[in-house]
């Protein structure tokens, strides 16, 4: 019998690659937001494309893919000064987590991310659950740790007619050098294309790390 997924549940050591940048049109990408939540003053939008390959790395969850992306968000900052963000998209591989997700006001579908580094090319691509390709990102990354990251995150969901804040406990490590290259946007006809980059590319946050560890979720209230 399978166990039953509660929360909170642990994950460990996951290959992430998170990053925002300045959308090409910010007031298609705010439309997405439900009402009482407006976008940062600087319109950013965020995306964390993630593995984690083997079962024992999570408390329940066994080994999955996960990309998601949505929006930074207006007056929802948390102490440290890092933006409460919005989900509008969620591709994981597991149907079980996604199910799990979903219950929560997480909007969960089908999908697939790869995480491939060759010498120092880090390329990371979604697929949605039909196979067709969402998105390309590439980056230069490094073996070598800059910096070790503790804290919080702090995602907004619709849930029961209401708003919800969900925090969510991280450490890990993160490289340097660091540096993002290209973002591909691959399906037009695709809702997340509203949250297509503005051209040039303009990153204003970005890190990789080969051993991102959180809770998921945790400390949820009506928002």
């Amino acid at each position: 019998m399978a166990q039953e997924l509660l929360p909170p549940q642990l994950v460990t050591n996951a290959r992430m690659l998170y990053f925002c940048w300045v959308p090409a049109d910010p007031a298609a990408a705010a439309a997405l937001l439900p009402a009482g939540l407006s976008p940062a003053r600087d319109k950013a939008i965020y995306i964390n494309q993630y593995v984690v390959d083997r079962e024992e790395q999570t408390s329940h969850f066994g080994a999955y893919s996960l990309t998601y992306m949505g929006l930074d968000l207006d007056g929802l900052d948390l102490d440290d000064g890092t933006p409460g963000r919005f989900w509008t998209h969620y591709f994981n591989s597991s149907p079980g987590m996604r199910a799990y997700a979903a219950e929560r006001g997480i909007p969960a579908e089908a999908g697939k991310t790869e995480l491939v580094i060759v010498d120092d090319l880090l390329t990371a691509t979604t697929a949605a659950g039909d196979g067709t390709l969402l998105f390309r990102t590439t980056a230069r990354v490094s073996e070598a740790v800059g910096e070790s990251v503790r804290g919080h995150l702090r995602y907004i969901t619709k849930s029961g007619g209401g708003l919800e804040s969900g925090r969510y406990a991280y450490v890990g490590d993160i490289v340097a050098p660091f540096e993002l290259q290209s973002l591909e946007f691959l399906a037009p006809d695709h809702p997340s294309y509203a949250l297509r980059p503005a051209d040039p590319l303009e990153i204003t946050f970005g890190f990789y790390s080969a051993n991102a560890s959180f809770c998921y979720p945790g400390g949820v209230e009506p928002l």
